[in-house]
């Protein structure tokens, strides 16, 4: 298992050059042999408190090894920059992707070392339609939103409430937004939208406690 930097910085230089050419098998990467269904084999266990990130996963498309990050409150895909403030304080450490753990209560946090959380919620009501976002200290969820019932698979997955994820494409500059499947194709008046997998990669030492905008 490479290290957080090493890992996460092939991780995200095979994302971004994936948008320009076909995307790499999973055996590119070290982290993952591959089964017969070419999906990434099992990746090591993360327990209750452990950051780790997101890498999404959906075979021939532009999304796939792209790195969740954390910004306005929501969750993108290639974002040019998060803006969060990072361990110094400096912005310009800002790491290309966001750092999560995952409690025992089933409530999924950006990881950080201070003392005022940011907690990620979905509202799969008729007006959220999935939306999946993150709240900053007692900053209040939209009515209808729910913060518990994540969950890491035997395969590494994030799924809420036993639900994956969607990526939707054309959102601020130009990254894709992402949303909790909620039965909704086109969540949020956006189209071309793709169903993707969540795939938890463990960081092993080196997190990043970042502070990200709300």
């Amino acid at each position: 298992m490479l290290s957080n930097a090493l890992s996460f910085a092939f991780l995200a230089g095979a994302a971004m050059a994936s948008r320009c050419k076909p995307s790499p098998t999973a055996s590119s990467y070290p982290e993952y042999s591959t089964t017969p269904s070419n999906t990434p084999s099992p990746s090591p266990t993360i327990g209750p408190n452990e950051p780790f990130g997101l890498m999404s996963l959906r075979s021939a498309s532009p999304i796939h090894f792209g790195q969740f990050q954390a910004a306005l409150s929501s969750l993108f895909l290639y974002l040019p920059s998060q803006n969060a403030t990072c361990d110094d304080g400096e912005k310009h450490t800002d790491p290309d992707y966001a750092t999560f753990t995952l409690s025992e209560d089933g409530g999924l946090y950006l990881f950080a070392r201070s003392a005022t959380p940011q907690q990620l919620f979905v509202d799969r009501s008729g007006m959220g339609q999935g939306k999946l976002g993150y709240t900053t200290g007692a900053q209040p969820g939209p009515r209808n939103s729910e913060r518990t019932t994540f969950s890491i698979d035997e395969y590494g997955d994030l799924s809420f409430n036993g639900a994956g994820f969607l990526a939707c494409p054309n959102s601020i500059d130009g990254a894709w937004s992402i949303w909790v499947d909620a039965g909704v194709i086109n969540p949020g008046g956006n189209s071309d939208c793709l169903g993707l997998s969540a795939r938890a990669v463990k960081i092993e030492e080196g997190a990043n406690s970042c502070s990200y905008t709300s």
